[in-house]
């Protein structure tokens, strides 16, 4: 049974910074493809970085930079390290696992507010 828990979401300022994980089981985060998305009110869930089935890493250009993917193996956990956060980063925050199917954690919300 696959299971992910993420954690790390909260309020913060524009310009803090946060790191989300994503801790796994019944999954190896260092094989199946892992990725973070976001859920903002009232849009489409996207794609916000992502470990490729070819090992590469993928982000949406509106992060580039400023996020980054990384695993620990050992720990068979995903996080995201987010900087120089800004307020159209709020949102849902989930990560997703794909193992023979498509996995969902619950998801942790971030908000980026003054």
């Amino acid at each position: 049974q696959v299971q992910l828990v993420e954690s790390g979401g909260g309020l913060v300022q524009p310009g803090g910074s946060l790191r989300l994980s994503c801790a796994a089981s019944g999954v190896s985060v260092s094989v199946s493809p892992m990725g973070w998305y976001r859920q903002a009110p009232g849009k489409r869930r996207e794609l916000v970085a992502a470990f490729t089935s070819a090992g590469s890493t993928s982000y949406n250009g509106s992060v580039k930079g400023r996020f980054t993917i990384h695993r620990d193996n050992a720990k068979n956990t995903v996080y995201l390290q987010m900087n120089s956060l800004k307020p159209e980063d709020t949102a849902v925050y989930y990560c997703k696992a794909f193992f023979r199917a498509d996995y969902w954690g619950q998801g942790t919300q971030v908000t980026v507010s003054s």
